[in-house]
């Protein structure tokens, strides 16, 4: 067990919960595969009962694994969400006192990002899914509605950009402020702007144009500011 255990800086549980990782990913276990019951890895992993299953915990929270009872059951690989990501940064910035400012400025800093890369890479598909989502969005009137539709054309664009790590990225900010959307009012003339600003987009993705595309969302991501209350907006804002 020392020898297993000797030259790292982890606590035991820590230690085992990345030897199990590396196992998963140097294997290329899939989502629903079976690691095995918690005395088949205890004869693979010389460690106690306790520390075992504090690891097993470890990668349950990381959203790696889930613990299924029963005759039937044992360990099983699962793969985290963006969700388990966007928890952890957002215990991270409440913390460590860092205002939501901070993260409505980090998107957008973010997106003219997403959106150069989404123009150079998008396909026909991703393309014609941004096209349905403004058509829902003409015909929309509920501004609830709306707000949900305008999120999910914003994940369009960080999903065409063909950078996960870009678009992992995005999708932890944007959960971030996702309570935002629940204080923005989403009037016609600003429902009107903000479809026009999402057709300049295609646009620009259509001729595959970076730097208009990062234009047209840099102009869009600031008109942002106007959908918030007054008394909520911030000062100076870009």
């Amino acid at each position: 067990m020392d020898n297993f255990l000797q030259n790292s800086q982890a606590s035991k549980p820590e230690h085992v919960a990345r030897q199990i990782l590396d196992r998963i990913v140097n294997e290329r276990l899939a989502k629903g595969d079976s690691l095995g019951t918690e005395a088949e890895l205890l004869a693979q992993y010389p460690v106690s009962r306790p520390t075992l299953r504090e690891s097993l915990r470890i990668l349950e929270a990381q959203g790696v694994l889930s613990l299924r009872p029963g005759p039937k059951g044992g360990v099983i690989v699962s793969k985290p969400g963006t969700d388990i990501l966007a928890h952890g940064l957002s215990v991270y910035l409440r913390m460590h006192d860092v205002p939501l400012s901070e993260a409505l400025r980090a998107r957008e800093v973010m997106e003219p990002g997403l959106a150069e890369n989404a123009a150079e890479n998008a396909s026909a598909s991703d393309i014609a899914a941004m096209e349905e989502s403004v058509e829902r969005m003409r015909a929309m009137k509920n501004e609830e509605e709306f707000a949900e539709e305008n999120r999910l054309f914003h994940g369009l664009v960080a999903a065409a950009c063909g950078n996960q790590v870009m678009e992992i990225f995005w999708s932890c900010v944007n959960a971030i402020i996702a309570s935002e959307y629940r204080t923005m009012r989403f009037t016609a003339p600003k429902r009107e702007a903000i479809v026009a600003a999402h057709e300049a987009l295609i646009s620009a993705c259509r001729n595959k144009d970076g730097a208009a595309a990062s234009t047209a969302m840099r102009n869009h991501v600031r008109d942002f500011e106007s959908l918030r209350p007054a008394g909520t907006r911030r000062r100076n804002s870009a």
